[in-house]
């Protein structure tokens, strides 16, 4: 989702609409995916993020991270709410992406946890024990990885 997100905003995608209609639960590294695609998004004019369908569960979830300050959940003006059956039908996987090896998924969930911990100090607190173990496994990760 990161890469596909990044390609998009290369591309000079201002608004995009991630769709949690069938996500039945968000893991933190996730959610600081969101958040880090919505930081990049918001020093775009007009930038934004926005998430759909999000089910009270998941809405708890970004809420508790502080993260619908930085997101769009569930806008009820949004464009896009109208043509959510025929969006859905029209949708196709992206191109398949290469995996990333241990060195770049480590540094990606590092990322995720850190853009978390700048949201809010709740956060930080709550992070900072991942953050920091991370930030020890890639300074001990092999030198050909980084």
């Amino acid at each position: 989702m990161k890469a596909f997100g990044e390609e998009r905003i290369a591309a000079g995608e201002r608004c995009l609409v991630v769709d949690l209609g069938s996500c039945t639960g968000m893991d933190s590294t996730f959610m600081g995916t969101l958040a880090g695609m919505a930081a990049r998004l918001s020093v775009i004019d007009g930038g934004t993020l926005q998430i759909a369908d999000t089910g009270d569960r998941n809405r708890r979830s970004l809420e508790d991270l502080g993260l619908d300050f930085l997101l769009e959940i569930d806008p009820p003006d949004a464009f896009w709410r109208e043509m959510m059956d025929e969006i859905r039908d029209a949708l196709r996987p992206p191109r398949s992406a290469v995996g990333a090896n241990p060195c770049q998924q480590a540094r990606h969930v590092l990322e995720a946890h850190e853009v978390l911990s700048q949201a809010n100090e709740g956060n930080a607190r709550k992070f900072a024990t991942v953050v920091s173990l991370l930030k020890a496994e890639l300074a001990e990760g092999p030198e050909q990885e980084r």
